[in-house]
């Protein structure tokens, strides 16, 4: 699952900020084959997923529709629930990639409600959809929402996965997620930490995953201003992303926003500048021009251009990113809200510049 985001905020003009979408979460790979339930459809992998073109993600809900409606008109006593539950999830997280959150959420909501009926409160695919459920509301600011829906999930995956799967190492992420972004920096810290330990002895050094937890201990540093203690872990996590999974995909974008945004914040404009025009370049590529990641590379890049004076080349960017998330947020999103502030911000600045 993308992620979802968290904000890292660092000044810019006065009241101007940038928006380092910093950490996120890990899309939550299938369970284990002696834990699954039997499954008809094929499903696609995190990896594969994040890699979609948006018009590739178009064509893959369109087919997951198709196989969700000939399910539905099987006879009631040919259908099985497990088979629904795990449509009905890729399809959710289809529409949450493409930031369709409206219809995203009913469906985690029915594949959470099926296999808690059908397996348990424990079964590991159950924390899963607890995960995304989660996932979705904390891209959406409701963090309060999200919490116990997390904390629920690590639980159900310490005790039946282990200490050190995978699964649980994601759950410790996103829990240490929700802590940072409540500024709970000493509760976040050990479990980003024990959550990058598990991602580099279980999957490797190189590994997706690990550049993921690497980028989310950075941005926590970033956003403490541990700035040298930031630079070569976001460093890391880049030179992985661009190796393994590739020079568009989206977590390089990630990684390229988040090191731009700590350049900026030093002052260092001229090497954040084209990391931040790549960024951008990949996710409305990639993601498309609608997307809430789209925006937050349109505001950051306004936000660049604003520090240095260069209101005209500013604007029509901070324009864009407020009227991606009024459209795809909400009006009360704090990312919404952020992007308002930045762009009345930026009109004052160029007033005043006018009037000398």
């Amino acid at each position: 699952m993308p992620d979802y985001l968290m904000r890292t905020i660092a000044a810019g003009a006065p009241d101007f900020f940038s928006v380092r979408s910093g950490i996120y979460t890990f899309a939550s790979p299938p369970p284990e084959a002696q834990e699954a339930p039997r499954q008809t459809f094929q499903t696609l992998g995190y990896t594969e997923m994040a890699g979609l073109s948006f018009e590739g993600k178009q064509q893959r809900i369109a087919e997951l529709e198709d196989l969700r409606t000939r399910l539905q008109n099987l006879p009631q006593e040919q259908r099985e629930p497990l088979d629904e539950a795990t449509i009905i999830n890729e399809l959710a997280e289809m529409y949450y990639a493409m930031a369709r959150y409206d219809e995203a959420e009913p469906l985690y909501e029915r594949a959470l409600a099926i296999r808690e009926n059908v397996l348990g409160a424990e079964h590991p695919s159950t924390a899963e959809s607890l995960n995304n459920l989660a996932g979705l509301y904390n891209n959406q600011g409701r963090y309060a929402e999200a919490e116990p829906l997390v904390v629920r999930a690590l639980a159900i995956r310490e005790k039946v996965l282990g200490a050190e799967h995978p699964h649980t190492a994601q759950s410790l992420n996103d829990l240490a997620e929700l802590y940072r972004i409540q500024g709970r920096y000493a509760e976040a810290e050990p479990l980003y930490v024990r959550a990058l330990a598990i991602a580099e002895k279980v999957l490797g050094a190189e590994h997706p995953h690990t550049a993921l937890s690497l980028n989310n201990l950075a941005v926590l540093y970033d956003t403490q201003g541990r700035y040298a203690e930031a630079e070569p872990v976001y460093v890391r996590a880049l030179a992985i992303a661009e190796k393994v999974l590739g020079a568009e995909h989206p977590d390089t974008a990630l990684s390229l926003n988040n090191l731009a945004g700590l350049y900026e914040t030093q002052g260092r404009y001229a090497e954040a500048e084209p990391l931040y025009v790549r960024a951008l370049a990949i996710r409305e590529k990639v993601l498309g021009a609608e997307h809430p990641d789209t925006a937050t590379s349109l505001n950051n890049l306004a936000a660049l251009y604003n520090t240095q004076g260069r209101y005209a080349e500013a604007e029509p960017l901070s324009v864009r990113a407020l009227a991606i998330a009024e459209k795809v947020l909400g009006a009360e999103h704090p990312d919404t809200q952020l992007y308002r502030s930045n762009l009345e911000s930026l009109q004052w600045s160029r007033e005043i510049e006018e009037q000398k």
